[in-house]
């Protein structure tokens, strides 16, 4: 499905590169896994093969789509209750979903209202969550860096 040197979407973990293919010896049997590099953290994961479909991996984004991405950033945030821990739960299940579109709900949403009301301290590292993922793709697709890549996400709260 993915060769080395993709680059893919771990859903909830963020985007990186497909590094390797390797064999590993699991129970006696023989498993594929794909070596995935993350870049933002610097972190490596061994992702089973068979698994991928399962666990919603998915190809980055084309650059193209960037600029939609930024455009969901700049649209109004969602309504939402005052209730944390219902937003928390919604939130979370977006990030799950492993879908870009998404996650930059979750960060617009967040960043808004952490703007606004502030947020709980569950939110704050949704939000951090949420905002590695987003950047980690975005930084892939553009080709670019991850401060990059962070300053425009802020400009456009701060604007």
């Amino acid at each position: 499905m993915f060769a080395i040197g993709d680059k893919v979407v771990y859903p909830v973990h963020g985007a990186g590169v497909i590094q390797a293919i390797e064999q590993r010896e699991i129970l006696g049997q023989q498993h594929d896994y794909y070596v995935l590099h993350i870049p933002f953290g610097d972190m490596t994961l061994l992702v089973p093969v068979e698994m991928v479909n399962k666990l919603g991996m998915r190809e980055v984004i084309p650059k193209e789509r960037v600029e939609e991405i930024f455009d969901i950033l700049r649209s109004q945030p969602d309504e939402f209750d005052d209730n944390w821990n219902r937003r928390y739960r919604h939130h979370m299940d977006k990030i799950k979903s492993g879908d870009i579109v998404d996650v930059a709900q979750v960060v617009r949403n967040l960043m808004s209202r952490n703007l606004i009301k502030g947020l709980s301290t569950g939110e704050k590292k949704l939000l951090d969550q949420a905002r590695q993922i987003l950047v980690s793709e975005l930084m892939l697709a553009e080709e670019t860096s991850e401060n990059s890549v962070m300053d425009a996400i802020e400009q456009v709260f701060i604007s």
